[in-house]
């Protein structure tokens, strides 16, 4: 099926995209990697009458390191990541940006799209949220800096007004001692994934200082397991440690029966993708050098 007709605009700026937001109303689309928006569009569950490409701004795709923080233009693509020295700094961000889809769609896809999409079923709010994350959004007006936490209201809504946009994603660089995974299951790899879960975690010694556990495709946004990470915080992780933090994350997701799965079937996956994503995390935060991929059905 084709879209239906809609008028198309080439922003030269961030400022002029939003100035073409402010003018033409509601109607109008912000077009990033167009990963999500066009396949809307071709099924017509999207229909803007104005479709505002920012793909033509200059100097909106960049991997910064500064201040202590790593800090992402909007229009940076996952593969950009996939392939950066500088993000594998973090390694949960080459887990994810490395695990999107294929090859095409990493190409495309922006990281700032994504966000702006809060698609339940995308990959970055998940990582995203075990680390400190903050959203530049760019506005008539003014300039703010969200945190992710505030930024994403629901499913497909965001803190974003009509006339803002997202310009830049600003990662804090996690603490000495840290470490990370993001383990998402699959049918295959061009699909959403069916349950995914992100761990963060802070370790001394034997000892897990603070954690971050965060669960995606199994809720309308992505879930803070907050009595897994009770579970975990300040304890040594032994089997029985990890046997509680999987049964609170079970607990915690709240998922629907669809395609990909029947709500026990998805349970049982995030109990399992939590305790392989702990483990690798530890494994990383002890400084070891361990590579994960997503699991494929």
């Amino acid at each position: 099926m084709y879209p239906r007709a809609f008028h198309y605009h080439r922003a030269s700026s961030l400022k002029e995209a939003v100035a073409m937001l402010s003018q033409l109303g509601d109607d109008a689309k912000l077009l990033a990697g167009g990963q999500s928006l066009i396949p809307l569009m071709k099924l017509r569950f999207a229909n803007p009458q104005h479709l505002v490409d920012l793909n033509f701004v200059p100097g909106t795709s960049y991997i910064k390191e500064e201040g202590g923080a790593l800090r992402f233009g909007a229009l940076t693509r996952h593969a950009e990541i996939e392939n950066s020295a500088t993000a594998a700094k973090i390694p949960i961000l080459h887990d994810c940006a490395a695990g999107i889809a294929d090859v095409q769609v990493r190409n495309r896809g922006t990281i700032g799209g994504s966000l702006a999409e809060a698609d339940p079923s995308g990959d970055w709010a998940v990582v995203l949220m075990t680390l400190s994350t903050e959203v530049c959004c760019l506005g008539a007006k003014k300039t703010r800096t969200v945190p992710l936490s505030d930024f994403i209201k629901d499913a497909y809504t965001t803190a974003l007004a009509h006339d803002e946009l997202v310009s830049e994603v600003v990662v804090k660089a996690p603490p000495k001692g840290s470490g990370g995974a993001y383990i998402a299951f699959k049918r295959s790899a061009p699909v959403y994934p069916t349950a995914s879960a992100a761990v963060q975690l802070i370790m001394d010694g034997d000892v897990c200082k603070d954690v971050v556990i965060a669960l995606g495709c199994v809720g309308l946004t992505a879930i803070k397991a907050k009595d897994a990470e009770a579970a975990l915080r300040g304890q040594r992780i032994t089997d029985k440690a990890l046997s509680a933090a999987m049964e609170a994350a079970r607990a915690a997701a709240d998922p629907q029966s669809d395609m990909r799965g029947s709500t026990d079937y998805k349970r049982a996956l995030v109990g399992a993708l939590v305790k392989r994503a702990i483990e690798v995390a530890m494994r990383r935060a002890h400084g070891e050098q361990v590579e994960v991929g997503h699991i494929y059905a």
